[in-house]
């Protein structure tokens, strides 16, 4: 048995794949496992409200491909923050919220990464920080009942694009099911920004990191950055997360429309692949 998992997100294939296909495009690549999205759209959103025959149809595909869905990248909290300073607005948060850690329940999925703040597109304010403290420390309770993982993604805002400004809100909660999902090119943005050491923000989450997105960056751009073209140093990122505990990896891309995303699929198994591997 390998000592790590290497995981790749949904988003970075074809959307018109069936699950089966993603699945079996993962598994030809070389990957453990697939990360599924739950973003802001009504299409991925209505992935909540599958039937319990969808769901277990999931995870009959999941087993006869042998490739498992393990995590979840819920980003839908972009358009329904539980921060929202409008009520209807966030308390469809909280109901994706509840959705989101009962599908995981069912399809077997370990760990949801949660978007790193209180509001998106409206105004923080010390109202809206204050709801979200206490809508996430709900969350928590919800997710410790189902057993499952909640891991702050650091994001591109300044409210939470650090490792250390994650564990304000785990320490705050203080419990064993909310910790840090960090993701290597957003923190290198943010170290670069603050003139700042992005390992020794790493550090900051030790004993609290549950995952690590590998994803490429450049100052002040933070997507769809071709793997070797920005500035994330993956060795370093790779060993010191290793260091600190993280065994599950994700690769972070986006299908873009090129015809060569398999051999995209592949690179980037093969590069972080590699680079994990030299921990071992």
């Amino acid at each position: 048995m390998k000592a790590y998992t290497l995981g790749l997100y949904e988003k970075s294939m074809p959307n018109t794949l069936t699950w089966k296909e993603k699945l079996l495009e993962a598994r030809e690549a070389g990957f453990d496992f697939v990360e599924i999205s739950i973003d802001e759209t009504d299409e991925k959103l209505d992935r909540l409200n599958w039937t319990k025959e969808e769901r277990l149809e999931l995870v009959k595909i999941m087993y006869e491909v042998g490739v498992p869905i393990r995590t979840m990248c819920l980003s839908g909290h972009r358009k329904y923050p539980i921060g929202s300073n409008d009520e209807a607005t966030c308390r469809r948060g909280m109901e994706i919220m509840e959705k989101a850690i009962e599908l995981a329940e069912d399809l077997g999925i370990r760990i949801i990464q949660l978007a790193g703040y209180d509001v998106y597109y409206e105004e923080s304010t010390p109202e809206s920080v204050e709801r979200f403290g206490k809508n996430l420390a709900t969350a928590t309770m919800m997710a410790a009942r189902a057993g499952v993982t909640l891991g702050f993604e650091t994001m591109e805002t300044e409210f939470m694009n650090t490792v250390e400004k994650a564990m304000k809100y785990v320490k705050l909660v203080n419990n064993t099911y909310l910790n840090v999902y960090p993701d290597a090119g957003n923190i290198t943005n943010a170290a670069v920004m603050y003139h700042t050491d992005v390992l020794e923000d790493l550090r900051t989450g030790e004993g609290h990191l549950v995952a690590m997105h590998l994803k490429e960056t450049v100052p002040g751009k933070f997507r769809e950055i071709p793997f070797g073209t920005g500035h994330v140093d993956f060795e370093s990122m790779v060993h010191e997360a290793w260091k600190l505990g993280i065994r599950k990896f994700v690769t972070e891309f986006w299908y873009t429309g090129s015809d060569a995303w398999r051999e995209d699929l592949k690179f980037a198994h093969d590069m972080m692949s590699a680079i994990i591997e030299k921990e071992r």
